[in-house]
């Protein structure tokens, strides 16, 4: 949290959100949009990945992720919910 007179001292929101934006697109006549090269090199996006798009709450944006991201998330999800109904603790809970 900042200091309370909005200062932004205590407050690394700037920070975090100068490392996640990567500027504009614009949309060309096909619909087509092209990734800023610094955010594929960050999010390692090569020619031939596949990626999903996904719409937000309201009509208000669009999220891109690497398709092999969302089955790692899915397997963790699923694993998760195996061990809540078999009642196991993981290793690591506290």
């Amino acid at each position: 949290m900042g200091d309370g007179n909005g200062s932004g001292k205590d407050c690394d929101f700037s920070s975090a959100f100068d490392k996640h934006f990567f500027g504009s697109v614009t949309v060309g006549e096909r619909g087509q949009i092209v990734i800023p090269a610094e955010a594929r090199r960050a999010y390692d996006i090569e020619t031939g990945d596949k990626l999903l798009v996904m719409g937000g709450p309201g009509k208000k944006g669009l999220m891109i992720c690497k398709a092999e991201a969302i089955r790692e998330l899915m397997a963790k999800l699923s694993e998760g919910l195996r061990l809540f109904d078999s009642d196991e603790v993981p290793t690591n809970a506290k």
